[in-house]
């Protein structure tokens, strides 16, 4: 009797695992995206607006994100493990990293001392859909009342463009992060 050995299934993504069915209702580029797997790079184009206020910029810094307006090149590193993703955002006028995990049906991002919960879900159109759920400071619960408004949309172009729009803001402080702009997905990325 002989024996074969079935190849190893390829562990899912984070995005994957968090998603389910819905995965597979993302544009190409974006589902291309968030199957990426070790080490990559990405090159695009964004346009960055400055925080609303003086808080809001303290909060931006707080957080590694860009405190300027302005727009030009945007360098993604990306560093895929079935573990964790580490998103390293480098804009023109900053670099901002962070750690996204899986939490039982979320994605848990890890940002300086915030931890960010999101919620995924696949819209209309292939769309991806991000929106903060709860989150921590230093630890702290943050009280919904003061919980920011945070939804981070992606969408797809063509076969090889992810476009992607950022905002957040705080209750009494206004807008503290918002940016867009697109990132090339390379059709021979390695992907898991």
């Amino acid at each position: 009797m002989t024996s074969t050995a079935s190849p190893a299934a390829t562990p899912a993504t984070l995005y994957q695992r968090v998603m389910g069915v819905d995965f597979d209702r993302l544009a190409s580029p974006v589902a291309r995206f968030h199957r990426l797997a070790g080490a990559q790079v990405l090159h695009g184009q964004v346009q960055v607006q400055a925080p609303a206020s003086l808080l809001g910029r303290v909060l931006a810094w707080g957080l590694g994100a860009p405190q300027q307006a302005g727009q030009g090149a945007i360098r993604f590193e990306l560093d895929a493990t079935p573990g964790a993703e580490v998103w390293t955002r480098i804009f023109p006028t900053r670099t901002m990293r962070s750690t996204l995990r899986e939490a039982p049906g979320f994605v848990e991002e890890h940002m300086g001392a915030a931890r960010l919960l999101f919620g995924l879900t696949a819209v209309e159109g292939g769309r991806l859909e991000m929106r903060l759920v709860r989150m921590r400071f230093m630890g702290i619960p943050c009280p919904r009342w003061l919980q920011p408004a945070i939804v981070a949309r992606e969408t797809g172009q063509g076969d090889d463009q992810l476009h992607f729009d950022v905002q957040a803001t705080v209750p009494w402080i206004g807008q503290v992060v918002a940016y867009r702009g697109h990132l090339q997905v390379p059709a021979d990325a390695q992907c898991a």
